[in-house]
């Protein structure tokens, strides 16, 4: 008959091998991870002391049925009379029911009484098959794109999202984790990895576009829009202040480029002239909006900003005065820099709760929330990204889901499998039996009493 105890199990319900740890019952006591990830843990352990005692309830009710069709033949051929025939009777078909479903539940888990008969230890023998069936069951049944779209057109998740994001607490809850996730993300990167990206975009994005149309337009709207004569109002007037404040500069410039030969006094007397000349000409300038000189810069600016735009030695002058000037580390070095400041800058506003950044993060999830709650339209469309991107998902990556079932059932060792599923619901399983003693007793008290009606 069955033994009422468990693989690895004592007469006394206890485990009686030690594992590798020097703890009873192996990987139950120790809490340690076998092969493949798959624990027995103490609280399985529990659960398989529990199985251990509807074992010995159902092994119990065995042996009383036993006791009793032993008594019934007794008392039968002792005369008691056509009760004990009946209760033979119902004692013999409680054993065979009781017989058969122990024969059923011990397979599952192992081979009944260590014979080797074929179709047993199911769960042991097929574990990888049983995987293996579980992971396609789990792929056409679950990860296809009909249910799984049908799913999510089912829940409505763009109109409950949306009520969700309306609450301000919700609002709130979302904002803080962005900037969580957002001050991790920039934490994670490494400074100067993302600044040599950067470097290196900004250079070759210049290098691939060429400035000179672009600033000639501008240059020339710049024109156009008279942009450019408060810029020359400036020069002029700190080129006027200057002169005021320098004129012995200039009187020295002057001297000091006079022939050797010619007298002093000359000197200075043509420096003197040079200076209040050049000092009359700017103040004019400055004064004078009709200026010709201003007339002139006009020109100038126009004709240079046509040059940039047509003339191809101009563009190629600056398009070399670009790379050269790209090419100086001192802009290397800015450019580079300019991620450092980016970054404690958002930061900053990532950590700051009243920081604009976070109070417009925060307006935007509430408007979105609102809008997806109200609009039927927007809802359709959230729905409909949420569905083709799980569809996407499931479809792309469903072989990968699956053989992750597959791998890691493979991957548990298969003594532990079984004791776990059975610690699990072995319980339940052990109600068969029960149930089978029972059914099986009142099944064949059914059929005696039938017979004796056809006999009789």
């Amino acid at each position: 008959m069955e033994r009422t105890d468990t693989d690895r199990t004592g007469e006394a319900g206890e485990p009686a091998e030690r594992g590798e740890s020097g703890e009873p019952g192996g990987l139950a006591g120790s809490g340690a991870l076998p092969a493949g990830g798959f624990s027995y843990t103490p609280a399985d352990e529990e659960k398989q002391r529990g199985v251990r005692r509807m074992k010995t309830f159902a092994t119990g009710l065995l042996g009383l049925v036993a006791v009793v069709y032993g008594l019934a033949e007794w008392g039968r051929s002792a005369g008691a009379g056509g009760w004990a025939g009946d209760v033979a009777a119902a004692a013999e078909a409680g054993m065979v029911g009781a017989l058969a479903d122990w024969f059923a539940v011990t397979a599952l888990f192992r081979r009944p009484m260590g014979l080797p008969i074929p179709h047993t230890a199911i769960i042991p023998s097929k574990k990888d098959q049983l995987g293996h069936s579980l992971g396609e069951f789990v792929g056409e049944n679950f990860l296809s794109g009909g249910v799984v779209r049908q799913r999510l057109h089912a829940v409505g998740i763009g109109s409950r999202l949306g009520a969700w994001l309306a609450e301000p607490e919700h609002a709130d809850r979302v904002t803080a984790e962005l900037a969580t996730a957002l001050r991790g993300a920039l934490t994670v990167l490494r400074d100067s990895d993302v600044q040599a990206v950067v470097g290196e975009a900004v250079t070759r994005r210049a290098d691939a576009q060429e400035i000179a149309p672009g600033i000639g337009k501008m240059l020339e709207k710049v024109v156009a829009d008279g942009g450019h004569k408060r810029v020359v109002d400036l020069v002029c007037v700190r080129a006027h202040d200057w002169l005021v404040l320098h004129s012995d500069s200039v009187m020295e410039a002057v001297t000091g480029g006079a022939p050797g030969w010619t007298p002093r006094f000359v000197d200075r007397k043509v420096g003197d002239r040079v200076y209040k000349e050049l000092l009359r000409f700017v103040m004019e300038m400055r004064d004078m909006p009709d200026h010709p000189a201003r007339g002139a810069v006009d020109r100038f600016l126009g004709d240079f900003a046509g040059d940039l735009q047509s003339d191809t030695d101009t563009r190629a002058r600056v398009e070399r005065l670009k790379s050269e000037v790209l090419g100086r580390g001192e802009v290397q070095d800015l450019i580079a820099s300019t991620w450092s400041s980016v970054r404690a800058m958002i930061v900053a506003a990532a950590e700051d709760e009243r920081s604009e950044l976070r109070i417009r993060v925060r307006t935007s999830v509430l408007s979105l929330g609102r809008r997806m709650e109200a609009e039927p339209r927007l809802q359709a469309k959230v729905d409909g990204w949420l569905e083709d991107a799980a569809v996407y998902v499931v479809t792309t990556y469903r072989d990968e889901i699956t053989s992750l079932i597959t791998d890691t059932v493979a991957g548990w060792d298969a003594d532990q499998t079984s004791r776990k599923i059975e610690a699990h619901i072995g319980r339940d399983l052990q109600f068969i039996r029960i149930n089978g003693t029972v059914v099986g007793a009142l099944a064949g008290l059914a059929i005696y009493a039938v017979s004796q009606l056809i006999v009789g």
